[in-house]
């Protein structure tokens, strides 16, 4: 772990009285449609969106994901909720993303930019959003069969694993 990481885990700690941590930052990098590079004062972080799971770059919709989140996060600041001990393999945090007052995992779910990632998620409005947005065939779900992002990284991870 660097020195930089350590630092901001122990800030994160004592700031927070619960297992949980509220903060504000902007949005200095987004990856892809699940993905996002914060900062603020204390440093920088990569947030994974917890409850979807959305098209990688190098994929069909990747891009148009990545320009929706992009949008609606654009110049914003935004708030977080993650749970400190909350990282992925890749070591990013996981975490809930407001953008101007908008989850942005069940926006991204609704415009049909993303999946509702039943395998990590139990949020009933993140799925409801991702069954609207499949039944009304919008965004990601005009295709017909489109192909899951834990599907496409199993087919070309290669591929995948060079675009992170």
């Amino acid at each position: 772990m660097s020195l930089l990481r350590l630092i901001f885990a122990c800030l994160l700690f004592l700031s927070s009285t619960s297992s949980q941590a509220e903060t504000t930052y902007t949005v200095s990098r987004v990856y892809d449609g699940d993905t996002v590079e914060l900062k603020n004062a204390n440093g920088k972080l990569k947030l994974r969106l917890t409850d979807i799971d959305a098209p990688e770059r190098n994929q069909a919709y990747g891009q148009k994901a990545r320009r929706a989140l992009i949008e609606l996060c654009k110049g914003k600041d935004i708030s977080i909720n993650f749970e400190l001990a909350g990282q992925d393999k890749y070591n990013r945090h996981l975490g809930k993303l407001q953008c101007n007052h908008t989850d942005a995992s069940v926006y991204m779910a609704e415009q049909g930019y993303a999946w509702h990632n039943e395998k990590y998620s139990q949020n009933l409005a993140v799925k409801n959003a991702a069954a609207r947005a499949r039944r009304d065939r919008v965004g990601l779900w005009s295709s017909d069969n489109p192909l899951p992002p834990w599907v496409w990284r199993r087919l070309y991870g290669n591929s995948y694993q060079s675009a992170r």
